[in-house]
């Protein structure tokens, strides 16, 4: 009798960091059946997985992890072995407009999919695991040294921050008191193909094909680390299949920029691929009110994932911007669709 498949529910896997994660499963995974659930909210787009959605080993789920009875009908129905969990509000701006709606999805969300999972295995977690993706944001702000370890204390300054350090609390709560297995991750910035052009690398290279102001938050002189985005599928791969039971693994790139010269040495690049003169798009960066809370400088120390798991990042920051921005310039009909309506109108009221 053939061997029954081993199902894996992830959630967001429509949205940036998740179809990454979801092409590489189906593909690279095709004993596992892989199950994508997400809301297909304004940040999730089904045609980032145009090219694995016929697979046989893929499977799409239009649900709200906000709706309890939804997942816990889900759970019993598929009876889903592992869980990877990114589903989430992630933009900072947006949580300082509306922190319930954050409070919502990445604490409520997170608890229903607990429950879930905890209900449905029953304390018979041979083979299970609840794989939670968090940020770097949780820890708050480091000064102009330092980096992110493991241990650093929680310290959130902003509502989005706040409930992703909550979700945090709750799964580790869970691995405590129900002896649920799980494994956090915490990564810095992601940036690569697909992300939706409220984040900054996207949102400037938009800004530059269509001539229009590139924002810069206060004096520009805030420190990010970069990751690209396919980097971190792969990590997050090495730590579902390698990881150990109730461990957190923080995942950066390695690569600290301020942000003016991030958005510096886009334009530089983008003006030799538009062919424009030098100088060109630097012209349209345009400085605006800091937001509030603004944290000072995020750097993570990666060495954990270095040394148990063998991960680090296969490309630098320059490699990794210039391929971005050959997917963006190739892809610019998606870039149109997802910048149309309903973001228009959120970008005007941010940055006006």
């Amino acid at each position: 009798m053939e061997k029954s498949k081993i199902k894996i529910l992830i959630t967001g896997g429509a949205g940036f960091i998740g179809s990454h994660v979801v092409r590489l499963f189906v593909n690279k995974y095709p004993e596992y059946e892989i199950f994508n659930l997400d809301l297909l909210t304004y940040a999730g787009n089904l045609e980032n997985l145009r090219d694995i959605e016929h697979h046989e080993n893929y499977h799409f789920l239009k649900v709200d992890i906000n709706d309890g009875q939804a997942i816990n009908d889900l759970f019993r129905k598929y009876k889903f072995d592992k869980v990877i969990h990114l589903a989430a509000e992630s933009h900072v701006d947006r949580s300082i407009t509306d922190p319930l709606a954050f409070v919502k999805t990445n604490v409520i969300g997170t608890m229903n999919l607990l429950n879930a999972a905890k209900d449905t295995w029953k304390d018979d977690y041979d083979n299970k695991l609840f794989y939670h993706i968090s940020t770097d944001e949780v820890y708050g702000t480091l000064g102009e040294t330092g980096l992110f370890t493991e241990e650093t204390p929680y310290d959130p300054n902003s509502p989005y921050s706040a409930s992703k350090a909550s979700s945090d609390h709750f799964v580790r709560a869970y691995g405590e008191t129900y002896d649920l297995p799980f494994i956090i991750t915490n990564c810095s910035n992601n940036y690569g193909p697909n992300q939706f052009p409220e984040k900054l690398i996207p949102l400037c290279i938009n800004n530059i094909i269509e001539n229009k102001a590139l924002p810069v938050y206060g004096d520009g002189k805030y420190t990010r680390d970069w990751l690209y985005v396919i980097d971190h599928a792969v990590a997050i791969d090495m730590a579902f299949h390698n990881g150990s039971n109730k461990e957190t693994y923080n995942i950066g790139g390695l690569n600290e920029w301020q942000n003016i010269e991030l958005i510096q040495l886009l334009c530089e690049v983008m003006d030799k691929k538009l062919d424009r003169s030098a100088g060109e798009s630097a012209k349209l960066i345009t400085y605006v009110k800091d937001r509030p809370g603004h944290d000072k400088r995020y750097a993570i120390d990666a060495g954990k994932m270095n040394k148990d798991l063998g991960w680090k990042p296969s490309v630098t920051f320059e490699e990794g911007l210039e391929e971005t921005i050959d997917w963006y310039l190739d892809n610019e009909e998606w870039l149109k669709n997802v910048t149309s309506g309903r973001y228009q109108e959120y970008y005007d009221k941010q940055y006006s």
